[in-house]
C-alpha cells in the first residue's frame, strides 16, 4: 500500500496573520492570482500601492488577456507592468495624465483607485447605479470633481469606506491590505452579480 499523507500548503506570508483584519482578503486575492506577494514570504500589507500595481491587479482579475502593441504613455513601456498598462489604456480603464505619462510607480490615491475600478466596471458592463453619499463624510467635499461619480459608486458598493475617524480620505494613498479588501469585495459584490 502507498501511504499518502496530505500536507496543507504553508501560508507563505510572515507579515499577514490570521488575526489581522485583512487576512481573509489577502488569502482571497492571493489564492485567485489577483495579487501576489512582494517576495516569496512577504505581502507588505501596510505598504502603499502604486498605480502600476493596481493596473496589474485588474489585468490579473481579467485573466491576463493577450495584449498587442504598447501603451502610448511615455513612461510605461519598459515598466514591469507594461503589458497590463497597455491593456488598461486600450480598454479605457486608465487614461493617464495630461502630459501623456501614467506614472506607474506613483502611489495610487483612494480616488484614483476608485476611478480605475469604476472604469473597469464600465468596461465589463457591470451595474454602475449604486451610489453612496459623500457628504456623509466630514471630508466628502475634498473629493475632486473628476472622481466624485467613481467615489460615490465605490462607496455605494462598500468598496471604499471611511476610516476609523470617519473620513473618506480621497486624496490619501491606498495600502496593500486595503487594496486586497477592495478587490475581494469588488470581485464578490460587483463582478459576480
Amino acid at each position: 500500500t502507498i501511504d499518502v499523507t496530505f500536507v496543507p500548503e504553508e501560508w507563505p506570508f510572515v507579515d499577514v496573520a490570521e488575526s489581522d483584519w485583512f487576512f481573509q482578503a489577502v488569502k482571497y486575492v492571493f489564492e485567485r492570482g489577483i495579487m501576489v506577494g512582494t517576495s516569496d514570504t512577504t505581502f507588505e500589507p501596510q505598504s502603499s500601492v502604486t498605480r502600476g500595481q493596481v493596473v496589474q491587479m485588474l489585468y490579473n482579475l481579467e485573466g491576463q488577456p493577450t495584449v498587442t502593441g504598447e501603451s502610448t504613455f511615455t513612461d510605461s513601456n519598459t515598466h514591469w507592468a507594461a503589458k497590463a498598462i497597455a491593456w488598461a489604456q486600450k480598454t479605457g480603464v486608465v487614461s493617464g495624465y495630461g502630459n501623456n505619462t501614467f506614472r506607474p510607480n506613483q502611489a495610487v490615491t483612494r480616488e484614483e483607485l476608485a476611478q480605475m475600478l469604476y472604469n473597469y466596471a464600465e468596461y465589463k458592463q457591470y451595474d454602475l447605479t449604486a451610489s453612496g453619499d459623500l457628504i456623509a463624510f466630514p471630508d466628502g467635499n475634498n473629493v475632486q470633481g473628476w472622481a466624485k461619480t467613481a467615489m460615490s459608486w465605490a462607496n455605494g458598493n462598500k468598496l471604499i469606506n471611511g476610516h476609523d475617524d470617519g473620513t473618506i480620505d480621497a486624496g490619501g494613498t491606498a495600502i496593500r491590505a486595503q487594496a486586497a479588501s477592495i478587490l475581494m469585495n469588488f470581485d464578490q459584490n460587483v463582478a459576480e452579480k
